[in-house]
């Protein structure tokens, strides 16, 4: 039987960017990661679970679910509602 190489999901994601087809798609999604990955960033370092978030905000847990695993698409005011409930400010910017 024949080993096979372990990658890791850097080298995997590097060598899927070479496509060009694949590097389009994956840099029309890059805003939606980067909102994903603030929320969770903050939420944690804020010591809060899904839970307790969505208790502050008026929402449920499920809610806050679907938006981190990017299975929701939230609206500028529920942005809003969570970067309250985070204590912080929501900041957007076109560069």
């Amino acid at each position: 039987m024949k080993k096979q190489k372990h990658i890791t999901f850097e080298e995997f994601e590097k060598e899927l960017l070479k496509d060009p087809e694949f590097k389009k798609e994956y840099d029309l999604l890059e805003p939606e990661f980067a909102i994903i990955e603030a929320i969770l960033k903050k939420r944690i370092e804020s010591g809060l679970s899904q839970k307790q978030l969505a208790e502050k905000i008026g929402t449920k847990q499920s809610a806050i679910s679907r938006i981190e695993n990017g299975n929701a698409n939230p609206s500028l005011k529920f942005l809003q509602k969570i970067a309250k409930g985070l204590d912080t400010k929501l900041k957007i910017s076109f560069v």
